[in-house]
């Protein structure tokens, strides 16, 4: 098997990811709805990612090494439009996990990447969306006090850090909040119910 080639190309997905992900921060596009072509690039990511993980099992650091395995993990996070692929890598990222053959950062961030999309409470409040004041704030979570003390058992900063420094990103990006909260939300909702996170 040569990993070395695998290595090769989930980087390469993922550079194609960021690259265009630039494209629209620079055009002051990013976060202004799902971009189409965005998805199609999130959706491909995921399918040549998925063919590789049924070839070779989950990409770890011990066999793709350690910049192929972040990619992958990226690859995963944006798959969005892809809710099997998504619960069947928090799976396989749950074994390696207890494996010690992932971090359990990722795995924090992908389980509550899940959760937010079937519209349930965050464990490890790592996901942000804009509220209804016009601020990113942390989706719903379970319990604060809870929330900090998970956090800070993987090596989290607390959510109130966590707070100020995904707003002062976005600012950075230049981002702005929806213009229409309550339309988005719908947007938001249909969306979910069209790739099959919520029925």
């Amino acid at each position: 098997m040569d990993y070395s080639q695998i290595a090769k190309t989930i980087i390469a997905l993922k550079n194609n990811d960021l690259e265009f992900r630039e494209k629209l921060i620079k055009h002051g596009q990013l976060g202004k709805g799902y971009n189409k072509e965005m998805a199609q690039i999130h959706n491909h990511n995921a399918t040549i990612l998925n063919e590789i993980i049924d070839e070779i099992g989950y990409p770890t650091e011990q066999n793709v090494g350690k910049e192929a395995n972040d990619a992958a993990w990226l690859i995963i996070q944006h798959a969005i439009g892809q809710p099997n692929f998504m619960k069947k890598c928090a799976r396989l990222l749950e074994v390696a996990e207890r494996e010690q053959k992932t971090s359990s950062k990722k795995l924090a961030y992908l389980t509550d990447r899940i959760a937010v999309f079937e519209n349930k409470p965050q464990r490890y409040g790592t996901q942000f969306d804009w509220d209804q004041n016009g601020e990113l704030s942390p989706n719903r979570f379970d319990d604060l006090e809870k929330v900090n003390k998970r956090r800070k058992s993987i090596g989290l900063n607390s959510i109130e850090e966590q707070t100020e420094l995904i707003r002062q990103q976005a600012k950075n990006n230049n981002e702005e909040p929806p213009k229409d909260f309550e339309k988005r939300k719908q947007e938001i909702e249909t969306w979910k119910r069209t790739v099959g996170w919520i029925t």
